[in-house]
């Protein structure tokens, strides 16, 4: 039986429906998914997949369930030394601790993934919390054109 192929096909299902927008159904395999990955040992996926989580709930607008995701995903990078996944997580809780109204919060969350994604020299990862990149729309910024968040500082 491969309890790890299996979660990761459900996690994979889970990332369509999430793309579709039909988050619920997301969450059913994601919930599906994760007993799965800890039965198998699976740590990584186990946080991938609660960090998928996190996302969803954040977009059904149930933060502290988000919260509880990235922050249980969070330990698990970091136990695992898993940088780039801590740098995931935290831009997670960064994110929706801005839509939150947790500014300060927010900075200092994609402050600290910000550090993790340039030592371990994540341009993209970077870039998506750079100034400018359009990836990260803060909520103050977002009653602005589309265009003058996309273009960047380069013009």
């Amino acid at each position: 039986e491969d309890r790890a192929g299996e979660a990761r096909t459900l996690t994979y299902i889970a990332f369509v429906h999430e793309a579709l927008g039909e988050k619920q159904t997301a969450l059913d395999y994601y919930h599906q998914a994760l007993p799965l990955r800890r039965s198998a040992g699976d740590r990584r996926g186990e946080a991938s997949t609660l960090s998928g989580m996190g996302a969803a709930y954040a977009a059904l607008g149930e933060k502290q369930k988000a919260f509880d995701c990235y922050d249980q995903a969070l330990a698990i990078y970091r136990a695992l030394k898993d940088r780039p996944g801590e740098a995931a997580a935290l831009t997670g809780k960064g994110v929706l601790d801005s839509h939150s109204g947790e500014n300060q919060k927010a900075l200092e969350q994609l402050g600290q993934a910000l550090a993790l994604r340039r030592a371990v020299e994540d341009r993209r990862g970077e870039g998506r919390l750079s100034p400018g990149s359009g990836r990260f729309t803060p909520p103050w910024a977002r009653q602005r054109r589309p265009w003058t968040i996309m273009r960047g500082p380069c013009r």
